[in-house]
C-alpha cells in the first residue's frame, strides 16, 4: 500500500494541471512540480535529485496536457499559429540551454529560481498599470523575437513549465486579447516540453539515486498518472477561461500564481 498516497496525489495533481492548463493557457507545471516535490520522498530515490525529477517529469506531463488544451482552445478560433510557427524554433534552441543549465544547478537553488521567477511574473497581472500595460500593436520579429522565444524556452525548460506566463505577458503587451494569448499559450507548451523532455532523459540517464520507473530525470509512472488525468479536465479549463471577463481571468492568474510562489520559495527553505 506504500504507492496508494502518492498514486492518489498524483492523480489530484493531473486534475488540476490539466484544468488550470485550459484556463491559464499552461502546461500545468506550477502545479505539478510543487506537487512531485511532496510525493517524491514516498516513491523512495536520493532526495537531492527530487527537485530534477520534479521539472523533469513535469515537463513530460506537459506534452500532454498542452496538446489537449490547444485542440480545444483552437475549436473556439483563439490560437495564433502563426506565432507559433515563428517563435517554434528558438523556442527549441533555448530548451537545449535550459535543459543544461537545470542539469547543473542544485535542488534548492532550482526551486529558488522557480519560486522567485513564479512570484516575479504574478505581478505583471496583479498589478492594474503592469495588467493593463499595452507596448505595442504587433508581435516583436527580428532580434527581438529570437530573444524572447529563446529566453521563454530556456528559462521554461529550467523550470518544467510549459511557459505559457510568459507568453501571455508579452502578447497581451503587444495588443492581443488575453483569450488569444491564452489559446496560444497552450500551443507554446507543446514546442517546450517536447524538447525538453528527451533532453532530461538523456542528461540524466546515468544519474543514481533515481525513483523506480524513472528514464533519466523523468519519472515515467508519476508522468503517465498526471498527463492521464490531465486528459479529462483541459477542456473544462478551456470552458471556464471563456466564461470569464478578462479582466477577472488575468486578476486570477496572479493570484494563483503568488499562492505557487509562497509554496516553493516553503519548501527551498526546508531544505
Amino acid at each position: 500500500m506504500d504507492w496508494l498516497i502518492p498514486a492518489v496525489g498524483m492523480i489530484g495533481a493531473g486534475l488540476l494541471a490539466g484544468f488550470a492548463g485550459g484556463v491559464f493557457g499552461i502546461g500545468g507545471g506550477f502545479i505539478v512540480v510543487p506537487a512531485l516535490l511532496i510525493m517524491l520522498p514516498l516513491l523512495g530515490g536520493d532526495h537531492s535529485q527530487y527537485a530534477h525529477i520534479a521539472v523533469a517529469t513535469s515537463a513530460a506531463t506537459i506534452i500532454v496536457t498542452s496538446i489537449r488544451s490547444t485542440l480545444s482552445h483552437h475549436k473556439r478560433g483563439s490560437v495564433d499559429f502563426e506565432v507559433l510557427k515563428s517563435w517554434a524554433p528558438w523556442i527549441v534552441l533555448g530548451d537545449g540551454v535550459g535543459v543544461v543549465l537545470a542539469s547543473h544547478v542544485d535542488g534548492t537553488v532550482l526551486k529558488m529560481i522557480f519560486a522567485t521567477g513564479v512570484f516575479a511574473m504574478s505581478m505583471v497581472f496583479l498589478l492594474p498599470q503592469l495588467s493593463k500595460l499595452v507596448l505595442s500593436d504587433h508581435m516583436p520579429g527580428g532580434a527581438l523575437r529570437v530573444g524572447i522565444s529563446g529566453g521563454l524556452g530556456a528559462f521554461s525548460a529550467l523550470l518544467g513549465i510549459g511557459g505559457g506566463t510568459i507568453a501571455i505577458m508579452v502578447m497581451t503587451m503587444c495588443g492581443r486579447p488575453i483569450h488569444k494569448a491564452v489559446g496560444t499559450a497552450s500551443g507554446i507548451g507543446t514546442l517546450i516540453a517536447v524538447p525538453a523532455t528527451i533532453g532530461f532523459m538523456i542528461v540524466g540517464f546515468r544519474e543514481q539515486g533515481l525513483p523506480w520507473g524513472s528514464v533519466g530525470f523523468v519519472n515515467m509512472p508519476a508522468a503517465v498518472a498526471i498527463a492521464s488525468m490531465s486528459i479529462l479536465t483541459a477542456p473544462l479549463g478551456v470552458a471556464a477561461a471563456h466564461s470569464l471577463p478578462p479582466s477577472v481571468l488575468k486578476r486570477v492568474f496572479g493570484i494563483y500564481l503568488v499562492v505557487i510562489a509562497i509554496v516553493m520559495f516553503r519548501s527551498a527553505l526546508k531544505a
